[in-house]
């Protein structure tokens, strides 16, 4: 793995609360990295079942509009817009967890990558829900990264739980804290709790 500091710092990240219609009160959080590829080749890694073995996980399904997949021992879904190669709009989870992937060119070779991950505050709690979902978000980016620059990854999810994986995890929770506290949308004793909570889930041998 490069430098922690430099792949952390890559990845921008925002948490916000905003009216969600008949869901009530959403709490958005949002992830964005600029890969160095083009958008189609980005897309084809984040949608491939061939590729997302390599730097994710096995999944299975119909990566279409109306179609639905299911990630091995971890989450199901059901695509609701997939617009190749830009838009990618699903549920994650459960049916109000709403994941958007949004790709875009920004220049030659050069792609910018966002990650929505919405979710009703009843079920979040607070903005410091936020640390349940954002520190995987980042170790998804940083696997795409690694994949997209050609890195052989054996085990994605062995490698996430190693030791290197978990303090990248480790320092993930607390720029992950720092986005709740600059949104106010958690009080601190909310943050601290949901800091244990990930850290004992993320980085459970620190």
């Amino acid at each position: 793995m490069k430098d922690i500091t430099e792949q952390l710092e890559a990845i921008r990240r925002e948490v916000a609360r905003r009216d969600g219609g008949d869901l009530g009160e959403l709490v958005a959080v949002l992830v964005k990295r600029t890969y160095h590829a083009d958008v189609e080749d980005v897309w084809d890694a984040i949608t491939s079942k061939e590729r997302l073995p390599r730097w994710f996980a096995p999944v299975t399904g119909d990566f279409r509009e109306g179609g639905s997949f299911q990630v091995e021992n971890m989450a199901s879904g059901d695509i609701l817009q997939c617009r190749p190669p830009k838009l990618l709009r699903m549920t994650y989870g459960g049916p109000n967890s709403i994941v958007e992937v949004r790709l875009a060119s920004a220049g030659e070779d050069v792609t910018d990558l966002e990650v929505e991950h919405t979710v009703p505050v009843a079920m979040a709690g607070s903005g410091a829900g936020a640390l349940y979902v954002g520190p995987g978000w980042d170790q998804g980016l940083l696997m795409l990264a690694r994949h997209l620059g050609g890195e052989h990854i054996a085990d994605p999810l062995a490698d996430q739980n190693s030791l290197p994986g978990q303090e990248f995890s480790r320092r993930s929770i607390q720029a992950w804290a720092d986005a709740v506290r600059a949104s106010g949308t958690a009080t601190e004793d909310e943050i601290t709790a949901s800091v244990t909570a990930a850290a004992t889930h993320f980085a459970p041998d620190f």
